[in-house]
């Protein structure tokens, strides 16, 4: 047994007979004599027994290396612990030698960006961490230093994670290309168009690659992408008829029925994946992380980029309805004349299957449901039975998806193929399946097992190349190694005479020819075959091949048909005569061959080693890398690692040949630095490595233990057999175990004598650190006293100083005070004199007028009298003079007045701009009173206390004590607070900038909008959006009032104009007639006379009854009403409207339309942003307050809302917080606010609520606009120690009507506001309105 101690690590031999068991690593925790105590590598605790076999662990093994060449346990379990250990820290990638090593991580990990690209660019292979974009950037450096076409092979099993290694070295490759043309995105972008039709969902992978692909990508000799061209290799056609449990089918099929627009899947006869039989198979249409939506999306733009046209997309989409259409054709089994056949169940699948093909239905089922046979010239058609029909149907299927994936991939390389007469160079990726081993094993299995024997053949030729190159790397001396070549197996399969495939063709061209007849061939010609296994019993239908990674059984049923991969004479004839002209298209080569061509058509098998060859000539003459992909657990899941599964298929992919091919030779290798820092105690007078000559050490240290032994010396390494390591090993615990006693007793002699010496100084120090104390604290007093007294003489010399230079000061400053006193004396004389001379000037100015005017007056007085005095002596009036005279005079007097008037005037005028002045000079510098502008908002209302009372019509009602209101604990201002959330990232700005339509910002703005805020559907909202801006605008006092209006006076409320706006058609309806009936009967007996009454009663007796329509048949019906625009205009631009109108308008919008209700916040606080306006500021904060009382914002503004709210002004911040809280909680309001709110929100305090009982005595509560019956009905159960409320609820009169608001979550000041609206519709005013609030208990219903 090994001699270990506490710390080192061993390896574990397993103690099952498992084929994939392996050593495990394990550290030792405890020995305890021949017994230790273990912890292996998967965290398990164990003891061991001496009989236990273990070995020491190389040192490159214990905490993992980037190359697993440089492992000295070069085997499955070095290699199986090294990936371990990364996978475990997210080291997904591992290098052996230029071989990379990818474990699937089944996570996201951020290795890929443009920062890792740039990172690995011009690298060789092990300057860098391992990475797949190291293997891209090598292939690609040697592509144009050599001039050589290079091949990157990844391989592995479905899971491990080929497809995304293969993307990301198309990336890579199209990254470093130095030049980003279109060609490159055309590549790129042919991965989702062949992963939509060649990928599927299985119970290992949930995006497995279900065929082969090698893509070669030219490059210019410059490096530049030119081109590229893609090969496909056996397609699973049979998935497209049935999946295994937990699978789905091709993922084309789950997007296009997923993304297909409703009219598309209408005109393909649709509908959903579970009602399609081919998509349901294995009982799963959905996978985990995939947007099957969005995928459809990127598919179609991936084809447009390809070339495809809109035509050929479509024409792509009625195939795969037609696969689906098939599928769901139900048959069912007949007799007819005594033999077997089959009949269609239902027909609508094969109408639709038939119009898609271009055929008649009788075309279609003939096609199905019978045979055709030639014989003697002679046509002879029979009936099938129902199995038969069935595989006819499921092979028309895979044979039209079949080749309508060789179309798909043939347009791809029609437009990414550049062939170009010059030389160029390549680089080949070929993603092919791995090695597969299943429960049951067809011939697709057997084609991908005979190319996985091609490709180990390949990989291990390349090994061993580079194994000699090592050799002759490091000049030491090697016989030939010998490995296993596995050319038997490939000679057994498909090249000597009479191979397995030939005789597989032979047979299938024999128009007998069964599976039976073929395995009998099989048996009889290479039952001698060491690689070739016959079953016990000639009833299995099998056969075994001994391959290079185990033996696999192949079931033979089957095998035939599906090598002949041919359709039927019937299906081909239905084919030829389609009239869908894409289907003949794709089947053109069949269509023109003739029966004898057809029938001498390459087998499926040849075509695929025809292939296959041309794949491997391919690989030939380039220069390879391998990528070899792990998947490490079933369960795709990350950080599990199943050490099973990963020693499988490492054995599969053919890793394990390096270990052999190793081991033939020298398997263990040490640096000569590591081999001496190792074992350079073996003997003595060998320094540590860095001061000695390490090469020679080793020489020395060889000899003397392994004597003359087979083990080799090159430039820098020294090669081992496996059984020097474990003698070397043992040797070195020996030694180890006799040195360590002698230098532990050295070491606690030393230790000892350092503790005494350190003690010794230690105390001496501390007694110079006392003395030194004590002396520094007696001089530090002596100090302070020093420095005291220095302090106060300087200080008497400076108070000395201060003062005479403060006198001198003194006298400095008052000859300049004087200075600039006289100076400005001066200046102000002069500027006195010159104001006096213009005033001077001025009033001379205005005297010369007057005098000119009284003048020019007088002239013209003397004018008109010698006029007059010659018109009367003309007409011989003998008083000319006399009469002449007097009106002179008269004139005289009217100008003296009429100056004086002037005078009077002007003075007036004079007077009042010197008060504006004044007043002006007063209000500048005086802070906004936010009471004033309440007061000015609220100017309709009248000052009557700072609570609202209750209206006139209770004035009789005797007045509750004064404590009945102070003791209300279930009023809403005694609510809890609301809960403290974060809301700093609900920004309005970050709102605005996400949502918001056209250039519109988040700030203050006086601009009118081009379009709403928004998104608005209908056009209507779009002008309602417009008005609410405009009116928002002119109630925060940012626009004028429209300047010419109509004078008459209109006495509609606004309510009511909002109402018939967005519900004009809605009294002519069917549904109001009816709710009328419904709900009037309470008032039949009311007024019946009035039939001619206006919608807007009738809604208000509606509304009485909480039978609120409108809002949703407005929705309805407003997009078509063309008036609206007409409205709007009116309301704009027809006369000033007040505050409450313009609050009705804002508030009934938002009551009204749930569209325009964040449109509305958003204009509120899109103005209140930035305002600069003090007062524009205040009227905006209180329409908020108004509008977050009566209607809530939407989920998705709401928070933004709050958050806004919250960094509002202190006095109006909670106060609308919490009014948003109620009315989120009890839901929007019906109505406008009330003449009772409006008065609350003028002093925030809570509206006072009269409740009578039927008694006669009345209780006052204090309610908000968000307050319900029910919170009414609680708060009066309260307070009268009410404890059963069944069958209390609360009422409303009004006049002589009477109306139940019950105890439930009607709005109560909804009814009080309609209440005050019907009482202004009858000529008295709101305030006055005679409502009463009841709370009493009835055993029936009340109106």
């Amino acid at each position: 047994m090994v001699i270990v101690t506490r710390g080192d690590y061993i390896w574990v031999e397993p103690v099952s007979g498992r084929d994939f068991d392996v050593a495990i690593g394990a550290k030792v925790i405890t020995a305890e004599g021949r017994k230790i105590q273990v912890r292996d590598d998967d965290g398990k605790e164990s003891w061991l027994q001496p009989e236990r076999r273990i070995k020491a662990m190389h040192p490159s093994s214990i905490q993992g290396v980037e190359d697993m060449i440089s492992l000295g346990d070069l085997h499955e379990a070095g290699i199986l612990r090294n990936l371990l250990i990364r996978y475990n820290e997210n080291l997904i990638y591992t290098y052996t030698g230029s071989i990379l090593v990818a474990v699937n991580p089944y996570q996201i990990l951020p290795i890929y960006t443009a920062e890792q690209i740039k990172l690995y660019k011009d690298r060789k292979i092990g300057e860098l961490p391992p990475h797949i974009f190291s293997i891209g950037d090598n292939s690609y450096t040697h592509m144009k230093r050599f001039s050589q076409d290079q091949c990157i092979v990844i391989s592995g099993e479905s899971g491990a994670g080929k497809t995304e290694s293969t993307k990301l070295i198309l990336q890579y490759l199209a990254a470093i290309s130095g030049k980003h043309s279109w060609i490159e995105q055309q590549i790129l972008e042919a991965n989702p168009i062949l992963e939509a039709f060649g990928n599927a969902k299985t119970v290992r992978n949930d995006n497995s690659s279900r065929f082969g692909k090698y893509i070669d990508i030219h490059f210019s000799k410059s490096g530049v992408i030119e081109g590229a061209k893609i090969e496909q290799y056996l397609l699973e056609k049979s998935r497209i008829v049935s999946q295994n449990s937990d699978e789905r089918n091709y993922h084309i099929f789950y997007c296009m029925l997923a993304g297909l627009t409703k009219e598309e899947k209408i005109k393909l006869h649709l509908k959903e994946a579970s009602d399609y039989r081919y998509l349901i198979g294995g009982k799963c249409i959905t996978c985990e992380g995939r947007d099957d939506t969005a995928e459809f999306a990127d598919i179609r733009s991936a084809m447009k980029v390809l070339t495809f046209s809109d035509a050929e997309i479509w024409e792509v989409l009625k195939v795969l309805a037609l696969l689906l259409h098939l599928g769901n054709i139900k048959t069912k089994a007949a007799v007819i004349n005594n033999l077997d056949a089959t009949e269609i169940s239902e027909m609508s699948h094969v109408e639709t299957a038939s119009s898609v093909l271009g055929v008649n239905r009788k075309s279609l089922i003939e096609a199905i449901t019978t045979k055709t046979i030639f014989a003697h010239g002679e046509t002879v058609v029979s009936t099938i039975s129902r199995e038969q029909s069935v595989d006819v149907r499921d092979a028309f299927s895979k044979g039209i998806y079949g080749r309508l994936f060789i179309w798909i991939v043939s347009k791809i390389n029609s437009a990414i193929y550049r062939p170009k007469a010059g030389a160029h160079t390549s680089i080949g990726v070929l993603d092919i399946f791995g090695f597969e081993n299943f429960d049951s094993n067809s011939f697709e299995q057997f084609c991908i097992n005979y190319a996985n024997e091609n490709l180990q053949q390949f990989f291990v030729q390349h090994i061993f190349k580079l194994e000699q190159e090592e050799y002759n790397l490091e000049a030491i001396s090697w016989r030939h190694i010998e490995f296993i070549d596995n050319q038997d197996a490939l000679d057994l399969i498909a090249i000597k005479p009479l191979n397995i495939m030939s005789l597989i063709d032979e047979e299938s061209r024999f128009p007998k020819g069964t599976d039976t007849t073929m395995l009998a061939k099989l048996h009889k010609t290479h039952a001698t075959n060491r690689n070739y296994l016959r079953p016990k019993s000639d009833l299995n239908a099998s056969f075994g091949f001994n391959h290079f990674a185990g033996v696999v059984f192949y079931d033979g049923r089957g095998f035939l048909d599906k090598n002949r991969d041919t359709f039927s004479a019937d299906l081909l004839q239905l084919i030829e005569i389609s009239g869908n002209k894409f289907i003949q298209h794709l089947f053109r080569e069949d269509i023109t061959m003739g029966n004898e061509t057809r029938k001498r058509a390459p087998t499926l098998s040849s075509q695929f080693k025809k292939s296959l060859d041309s794949l491997m000539k391919t690989l030939g003459n380039c220069a390879p890398f391998f990528v070899r992909c792990i998947k490490p657990n079933e369960l795709k899941k990350p950080m599990i690692f199943d050490r099973e599964l990963c020693c499988r298929q490492l054995r599969y992919s053919g890793m394990m040949e390096t270990i052999r091919i190793r081991r033939a030779g020298y398997p263990i290798r040490h640096t000569f630095r590591e081999f001496v820092e190792r074992y350079r105690f073996l003997i003595s007078g060998i320094p540590p490595p860095h001061k000695t000559d390490c090469r020679a050490a080793t020489s020395r240290i060889c000899q003397a233990v392994l004597g003359k032994s087979d083990y080799q010396l090159g430039k820098s390494k020294v090669f081992l057999k496996d059984a020097h390591d474990l003698f070397l090993e043992q040797e070195r615990d020996r030694v180890l175990t006799k040195k360590i006693l002698i230098l532990q007793r050295n070491i606690r002699a030393w230790y000892y004598r350092r503790r005494f010496k350190k003690m010794k100084s230690s105390v001496i120090v501390l007694q110079r650190n006392v003395r030194g104390f004590l002396q520094r604290r007696r001089y530090q007093k002596m100090r302070t006293g020093y420095m005291r007294l220095q302090a106060l003489i300087r200080s008497r010399v400076l108070a000395h100083r201060f003062k005479h230079l403060r006198g001198h000061v003194v006298g400095l400053q008052a000859v300049c005070r004087g200075y600039l006193v006289r100076r400005q004396v001066r200046r102000r004389l002069w500027a006195v004199i010159k104001i006096q001379s213009h005033v001077r000037r001025m009033i001379a100015q205005r005297i010369y007028k007057k005098f000119k005017f009284a003048q020019r007056h007088k002239l013209e007085a003397l004018r008109l009298r010698d006029q007059e005095e010659r018109e009367l002596k003309k007409s011989g009036n003998k008083r000319y003079k006399e009469i002449a005279e007097k009106n002179y005079r008269e004139r005289l007097q009217a100008i003296a007045a009429k100056g004086m008037e002037m005078e009077r005037e002007d003075r007036l005028i004079i007077d009042r701009k010197k008060e504006r002045i004044e007043n002006a000079a007063k209000r500048k510098d005086e802070p906004l009173n936010d009471s004033e502008v309440v007061e000015a908002l609220f100017d309709f209302l009248p000052d009557n206390g700072s609570e609202a009372p209750p209206p006139t019509a209770f004035r009789y009602l005797p007045n509750p004590p004064k404590h009945d209101e102070d003791n209300m604990s279930n009023s809403p201002d005694n609510m809890a607070p609301m809960d403290v959330e974060d809301l700093s990232e609900y920004k309005f700005q970050k709102f605005a900038a996400t949502y918001f339509t056209g250039n519109a910002n988040h700030q203050y703005s006086r601009r009118p909008l081009k379009s709403s805020l928004l998104p608005l559907v209908a056009p209507v909202d779009q002008l309602a959006a417009q008005a609410l801006w405009i009116t928002i605008l002119r109630f925060m006092g940012d626009l004028p009032e429209p300047r010419y209006h109509s004078m008459e006076r209109d006495n509609t409320s606004v309510m009511s104009k909002v109402t018939a706006t967005l519900g004009r058609h809605f009294a002519k309806s069917k549904e109001f007639q009816e709710l009328g009936l419904e709900n009037m009967d309470g008032y039949n007996s009311i007024n019946m006379k009035q039939k001619t009454r206006s919608i807007r009663h009738k809604l208000v007796s509606l509304t009485l009854k909480r039978k609120n329509k409108l809002g949703d048949d407005v929705r309805r019906r407003l997009e078509g009403d063309d008036s609206a625009a007409d409205s709007y205009q009116s309301w704009l631009e027809a006369r000033p409207t007040s505050n409450l109108e313009k609050l009705h308008f804002i508030i009934g919008h938002g009551i009204l339309r749930a569209e325009l209700r964040d449109e509305i916040y958003c204009q509120i606080c899109k103005q209140l942003t930035n305002n600069p306006s003090k007062s524009s500021h205040a009227r905006g904060w209180i329409l908020l307050s108004l509008c977050v009382g009566c209607f809530a914002p939407s989920e998705r503004f709401v928070k933004h809302l709050r958050a806004f709210i919250r960094e509002g002004p202190p006095g109006y911040a909670p106060y609308c917080e919490d009014r948003l809280k109620r009315t989120f909680n009890n839901g929007t309001r019906n109505q406008p606010p009330s003449w009772l709110e409006l008065q609350a929100t003028k002093s925030k305090k809570p509206i006072i609520l009269p409740i009578t009982f039927m008694d006669g005595n009345t209780k006052n509560l204090q309610a908000d606009s968000a307050t319900t019956s029910r919170e009414l009905c609680n708060q009066l159960a309260d307070k009268i120690g009410l404890k059963d409320q069944f069958g209390f609820s609360l009422y409303i009169a009004l006049f002589d009507k009477v109306s139940s608001l019950g105890s439930g979550t009607e709005h109560v000041m909804d009814a009080i506001s309609q209440c005050e609206q019907y009482a202004k519709e009858q000529g008295a005013q709101e305030r006055n309105a005679p409502w009463r609030l009841f709370f009493r208990k009835v055993n029936s219903t009340y109106l």
